[in-house]
């Protein structure tokens, strides 16, 4: 993978350009657990014209989720820039990582608490503080996200029986909403390979 910082810095510059486009931002400890949990949602998110950027504590295997149309960053560079101008629409994140980061859980609260954006996380047992993300939702996957959804878990080495054509999360995103707020050609970053 490219240095992160590199990474980074070109995600940054191609998000300043395309300042009308949706964006979702998933944060998760792998992309196991991005294609098994929301890899098909983020598939078509990624294919109606949405900016997906998945930031991974293990970066060593990004394959998977660059074929469901996602930019990876190392988790680290986002959460050292000590302030954001681009929030995204939709924050995805692992319920694990609130039980192991406080930067990411305190992080969290405080943007739920300020409204700065819709949370999503995977329907799974989540730690104290987050229950008025308590309402489950549940997302049909299109046949082109399960087609791309059952090869990403085949690479991450998953068995395919846990494909289903729905995925369960819990938060305060409209998981339906598909269209995009511009009309430009959707350019991939420069650091893509």
């Amino acid at each position: 993978m490219d240095d992160a910082r590199g990474s980074v810095t070109n995600w940054w510059a191609y998000a300043h350009q395309h300042v009308l486009r949706y964006r979702l931002a998933v944060l998760a400890p792998n992309a196991r657990h991005v294609v098994e949990h929301a890899g098909g949602w983020l598939f078509d998110r990624a294919m109606s014209g949405w900016e997906v950027t998945v930031a991974l504590t293990d970066v060593s295997d990004v394959a998977p989720l660059r074929i469901l149309g996602a930019t990876v960053l190392e988790l680290e560079g986002p959460l050292a820039v000590p302030m954001h101008h681009r929030f995204p629409n939709v924050l995805a994140v692992d319920p694990e990582l609130l039980a192991t980061d406080d930067r990411i859980r305190v992080g969290l609260l405080e943007s739920l608490r300020r409204g700065l954006f819709e949370v999503v996380l995977w329907d799974q047992t989540l730690p104290a503080g987050f229950d008025e993300l308590a309402g489950r939702k549940e997302y049909e996957l299109s046949v082109a996200a399960l087609a791309f959804k059952r090869q990403a878990l085949t690479m991450v080495g998953a068995t395919i029986d846990s494909l289903r054509p729905t995925e369960r999360f819990r938060g305060t995103a409209d998981m339906h909403k598909k269209s995009v707020r511009t009309t430009d050609p959707v350019k991939p970053p420069t650091d893509r390979p």
